[in-house]
């Protein structure tokens, strides 16, 4: 195995020249809404969007679906989802709620954000095994294939057993993963994997004041290396707002990400943008060891997820 210090970057690992930089603009919770679908269909189409992942719990998963069909250059992965964003979004699982009992709260749906600690701490095994399960299936079954797994406001999962998980059922797929926090890249750097090899960024951790003189700036700064955004664009600014409270954040990642000086600075500076296709081959021949077996407690994992709460449940 590779020592994570000396291992090539990410980005040499999946075939680009050494101090190249390499930018993956991932657009998450496809199929939340319409207004999402829309927004993110465009800012992969028309703008400097690569891939985007999908919801499959949400209300508009289907009609998501259809526009993937309707677009089968778009590469997307699934957005793994145990969280709705708030009360008023009726996400239920895609298995029966009776099978997954410790997935759902008082009222017997998902947990939303300010629950993720309770869910965290009690959800099992077993019950998120199912639930994960059967949202990929419904992707398998749909007529496109995914390139990869990541996770609706959980960082990395947020225990390592479901980390751990994700890593079993993405190489039992034949996916790659979005690993971001440090003890997860490391554990793929050692096993030759792609992840990122520079901060993280989601577009929910900017302000939404000056947004586009922001990523502007953070697009020049772009470092060597595998860089990955997760932006999450939409249309419709009604919508947006009724529906989580996104409303400037989501409109402000479509405006630039479909900006002509999006990709002027792309041009200028040099930067190629890429996908997860190439790390999903990747992963498929080598994502074979075991994950994390150093902590089996189930407890949850230090960081953030991508609203900005503390996994920590302590």
């Amino acid at each position: 195995m590779d020592d994570p210090v000396t291992a090539p970057l990410s980005s040499e690992l999946l075939g680009f020249p050494p101090g190249a930089r390499v930018l993956v603009v991932n657009c998450d919770d496809l199929g939340m809404y319409d207004a999402v679908n829309a927004g993110i269909i465009d800012a992969v189409t028309n703008g400097i969007a690569t891939s985007c992942s999908l919801m499959v719990p949400c209300p508009a998963a289907a009609d998501a679906l259809r526009l993937l069909r309707r677009h089968p250059e778009i590469p997307f992965g699934i957005h793994l989802t145990l969280i709705r964003d708030t009360p008023g979004l009726p996400w239920g699982p895609l298995s029966p709620r009776e099978k997954v009992p410790s997935l759902l709260d008082a009222n017997g749906e998902l947990f939303c954000q300010s629950g993720i600690p309770e869910l965290l701490a009690r959800a099992r095994p077993d019950d998120i095994a199912r639930e994960f399960r059967a949202q990929i299936e419904a992707v398998s079954g749909a007529g496109r294939a995914p390139t990869h797994l990541d996770w609706h406001c959980l960082a990395d999962g947020g225990r390592e057993d479901i980390l751990d998980l994700t890593m079993a059922l993405a190489a039992e797929y034949g996916l790659a993963v979005r690993v971001w926090l440090d003890p997860g890249r490391a554990a793929a750097r050692r096993r030759g994997l792609p992840v990122v090899d520079n901060d993280f960024l989601d577009s929910f951790s900017l302000g939404a004041d000056g947004r586009q003189a922001r990523c502007a700036a953070l697009l020049r700064a772009l470092p060597a290396g595998l860089s990955e955004w997760a932006m999450h664009p939409a249309l419709g600014a009604e919508e947006a707002r009724a529906a989580d409270g996104g409303r400037r954040v989501r409109s402000g990642d479509h405006a630039f990400l479909t900006s002509p000086e999006a990709r002027d600075i792309l041009r200028q500076e040099g930067i190629i943008l890429t996908d997860h296709r190439a790390a999903r081959r990747i992963w498929s021949a080598r994502n074979t060891a075991p994950w994390h077996r150093e902590n089996t407690t189930g407890q949850p994992r230090h960081g953030r997820h991508p609203r900005g709460e503390m996994l920590d449940s302590s």
